[in-house]
């Protein structure tokens, strides 16, 4: 008997923003194979008879490798079983949700994606910020802190900048931006834990984002905006 892999957007943590197809699905999963980050709180609401199977990664810290996770899911479904493989925020927003649907799909198993709620949009959400706005950006980048950038191309982009697991980087990228040519005044804003009772939120110029949320003491999980949007409406 072969089971079924659904990916599942869990969203930025809080249960409330699971979509109901997601929560019909994790209900139903025998095997729910989860992440850090937006997990912890809804896996703790799953019927005591799913099997967990945490595979969490950290920054520069990745215990179950993606090609293990990627038979882990693969191994689930050819035993029979319905295996969630629930991912924070968003599947295919920096979740690598593309390897794992590929590798189930050449494997032979049945895949579906289920969208969550990313953090790119949700986090500057929670503090009022818009990623978009008439007047302010008609578009957003949506960045990895764990990749190197273009600082040139980024700094003349008129779109807001969003940035995510990026603070271990911000101090030496906002300085750089300023180099670059982006002006030095630029709102910027730093949401840590969003949509939780230890959400923070740091506001400053790009010039003093970085020293500003390092005297706020803000780390990962945050995300990082940069842009005419992050004052807020």
């Amino acid at each position: 008997m072969t089971g079924s892999v659904w990916l599942v957007g869990a969203g930025p943590g809080d249960p409330e923003l699971l979509t109901l197809k997601a929560r019909r699905l994790l209900d139903e999963a025998d095997v729910v194979v989860h992440d850090r980050l937006g997990c912890a709180s809804v896996v703790q609401e799953l019927p005591p008879t799913t099997r967990l199977i945490d595979v969490g990664k950290s920054p520069h810290h990745h215990p179950v490798p993606q090609d293990e996770i990627n038979q882990i899911l693969v191994r689930g479904a050819r035993a029979g079983h319905r295996v969630v493989r629930l991912k924070g925020g968003d599947p295919f927003v920096l979740g690598r949700g593309g390897e794992e649907l590929r590798s189930c799909r050449e494997a032979g198993v049945a895949c579906e994606v289920v969208p969550g709620v990313s953090s790119a949009i949700s986090a500057p959400a929670s503090a009022g910020i818009p990623v978009t706005h008439r007047g302010l950006s008609t578009g957003f980048l949506v960045l990895s802190g764990h990749e190197e950038v273009d600082v040139d191309q980024l700094a003349a982009t008129a779109f807001t900048i969003v940035i995510l697991m990026g603070m271990y980087r911000l101090p030496t990228l906002a300085p750089a931006l300023v180099a670059a040519g982006k002006d030095p005044l630029t709102p910027c804003a730093v949401i840590q834990e969003a949509w939780s009772d230890r959400q923070r939120e740091v506001r400053a110029p790009l010039s003093q984002i970085a020293v500003e949320s390092a005297r706020a003491g803000l780390a990962n999980p945050a995300v990082i905006v940069i842009g005419d949007v992050a004052e807020g409406v």
